[in-house]
């Protein structure tokens, strides 16, 4: 283990290891310590009045009563080695037994995840594991994906298509013989990579992960602390999901690309089907004042994050994530939510390069107060923390619940919007109508389209019925064009670079594949859009001016001069010292006329014109009046 590492865990665990209530020498959420000679069980329940252990070996169930200790915790021993063993705890409340579950911090599972497994971690450990670092970022470009939709299609030729792997796999070409998978990542140049939900969720039967109609997103927890089966190679073998994820980061690390983990601790699939119901019934959950369960995700019920022990198991999952799978960032399902003090409490537990952003709102609303939830009108309050701009997604194509759409299809007072996502949700006197919400700019995560509603190609034609080809693909690069120069940090979602199509399914959480699956062909047909996604890309990383970084820095550097309706023009100024060009100027013309624009007389790069783009410059200019064709951008580089 590095030594980073070590350092990291021996100051969280000296915060964590006692039982809720009172110090006491164990860890309440190790509840599997497998040894060859011994084996401790335990589980932590203030509720139960008895606790024991079901044990199966060679399909014999052995039950063991479990042994109450100081602050809540139930333990029980079984000194033999039961490597490979399956178990259970069983609680016993107002005098009923509740049903088996696999406790709340499993970390190895059976198939289908209902039951936990007895091993040993280190032997999930894949070669070089111990050698694996994150690999150095300094400009962030996150890019979200699904395993399924990724690689499933043939034409992705990838070998273990729809799973962990294949993200492992290098030389994966289209049928033209473009990069796709792991090349493809490297080929754009993006510097994260957010998995959907990938610890073992409900929905999915994992006999049947093979087969088409075994499909979902999975916002549906069921076991938080291992990796979801259905994307395993053999999901009957409990090591098989655990090493293949840890291959999967590994790979991603030696290709220069971070980690993000789509996490959803804000629900679980059911409550009385999920460990966090059976071992400790009610605990987890708020409630509504007349005593039924609160449901601010609108999946049936939501947990309380604000709870002492939640919180706590929240914090001891996500950093079993950093050191046991090595994983570099987490991305919070509904974070308004959590509560503002646990995400605080999240964010100083954990090392400070990891990566922390999530939606700030909540799908209904919560059943705490509103000035204590993790919301994004409450992100000043939490440092380091990051969350989706739907400000800059709505500026830009309207919000995906209204047919309207915005900037880009010519819709017109969307400009005052736009300036704000630009200048990255920070304070700034030249920015107005729009309520400051970010205290640093990379709190911002700018995007135009993720996994939810519709991607971006079929919002630009429900918006927009009547537009050629030509003309989506104008708004396409438009829209992208202001999400990656804005200050904030820029989110793609994948596929969208190649044109991806749902056939306009707006919710695709369990449609087939012939629905979500990337078809990489495409990459051969819109390789224009490709390559205008990946020179942006290389752009921000040649320019710091578009990651000023501070609040400071935006406001003193950053300028919007006076345009007509359906124009906006982004100057960054006086940038020697911290860019290679003296200023930066991004016009962007929504428009579906020309719009001249005059530059006083300089030596300039043309970086982004009409469409086509060059970090190295398109061309070289002296300044005059140019004319910004519809529906596009320029970029200037004033060397």
């Amino acid at each position: 283990m590095k030594p980073d590492r070590l350092f990291f865990m021996g100051i969280f665990l000296s915060t964590l290891l006692s039982c809720h209530g009172e110090s006491a020498s164990v860890d309440p959420f190790d509840e599997c310590q497998y040894t060859p000679s011994a084996t401790t069980f335990r589980v932590w329940s203030p509720t139960a009045g008895e606790m024991e252990l079901c044990l199966y070996e060679d399909g014999v169930c052995s039950r063991i009563p479990m042994k109450n200790r100081p602050g809540d915790c139930w333990e029980a021993e079984v000194r033999r080695d039961i490597r490979g063993a399956q178990y259970t705890f069983r609680s016993k409340t107002q005098g009923r037994w509740n049903a088996e579950s696999p406790g709340i911090f499993a970390k190895a599972v059976s198939i289908n995840g209902d039951r936990g497994v007895v091993v040993d971690l280190r032997e999930s450990d894949p070669d070089g594991w111990e050698s694996d670092v994150s690999p150095a970022v300094d400009v962030p470009v996150i890019y979200e994906l699904h395993h399924r939709d990724f690689s499933i299609s043939p034409t992705s030729g990838i070998s273990h298509r729809g799973k962990y792997l294949a993200l492992t796999e290098a030389g994966s070409v289209s049928p033209d013989s473009l990069s796709t998978g792991i090349d493809h990542l490297k080929e754009l140049g993006i510097t994260y990579v957010q998995i959907l939900p990938s610890f073992d969720f409900a929905s999915l039967d994992e006999t049947r992960s093979g087969s088409q109609g075994s499909y979902n997103w999975g916002y549906d927890p069921k076991n938080y602390n291992v990796p979801e089966g259905s994307y395993s190679m053999d999901p009957a073998d409990p090591l098989s999901r655990i090493r293949e994820f840890k291959q999967m980061v590994a790979a991603l690390h030696r290709a220069g690309i971070r980690v993000v983990m789509d996490v959803v601790y804000n629900h679980t699939f059911d409550m009385a089907g999920c460990a966090l119901g059976r071992v400790t019934p009610g605990y987890f959950y708020r409630k509504n004042p007349d005593g039924t369960f609160a449901d601010g995700s609108a999946c049936g019920n939501e947990t309380a994050s604000e709870q002492e022990m939640m919180r706590r198991f929240m914090i001891a999952s996500l950093s079993y994530w950093v050191e046991e799978y090595h994983v570099d960032g987490f991305r919070f399902d509904l974070m308004g939510i959590h509560d503002i003090e646990t995400m605080n409490a999240i964010r100083a537990a954990l090392p400070e390069e990891i990566l922390l952003y999530g939606e700030g709102w909540s799908a209904r609303p919560p059943a705490l107060e509103h000035s204590l939830l993790a919301m994004k009108d409450q992100m000043s309050r939490m440092k380091g923390i990051g969350a989706f701009s739907d400000d800059i997604r709505n500026a830009l194509v309207g919000s995906p619940f209204e047919a309207e759409g915005g900037f880009v299809e010519a819709v017109p007072g969307c400009e005052d919007v736009l300036r704000f996502g630009l200048a990255g949700g920070v304070e700034h006197s030249e920015v107005s109508g729009v309520k400051a919400w970010a205290a640093n700019p990379f709190q911002h995560i700018s995007y135009v389209t993720c996994h939810d509603n519709r991607c971006l190609r079929d919002r630009l034609v429900q918006a927009c019925p009547e537009a050629t080809e030509d003309q989506l693909l104008r708004m396409d690069k438009l829209a992208q064009t202001a999400v990656l120069t804005s200050q904030g940090i820029p989110f793609l979602f994948a596929g969208e670079e190649v044109f991806r199509t749902k056939g306009g399914d707006e919710n695709s959480y369990r449609s087939p594949d012939n629905v979500n699956a990337i078809d990489w062909r495409n990459k051969l047909i819109y390789r224009d859009l490709f390559e205008y996604y990946r020179d942006l890309v290389t752009i921000r990383k040649a320019h710091p001016g578009f990651r000023l970084g501070s609040a400071e820095a935006v406001r003193s550097h950053v300028h919007f001069p006076e345009t007509p309706e359906g124009v906006v023009i982004y100057r960054i100024d006086d940038l020697e010292g911290l860019d290679p060009a003296r200023s930066l100027t991004v016009v962007l013309n929504g428009n579906v006329t020309r719009f001249p624009v005059t530059f006083p007389a300089s030596s300039y790069k043309v970086l982004v014109q009409d469409g086509a783009a060059d970090p190295e410059g398109l061309i070289t200019w002296s300044g005059g009046t140019v004319s910004v064709e519809p529906l596009s951008a320029l970029i200037l580089a004033e060397m």
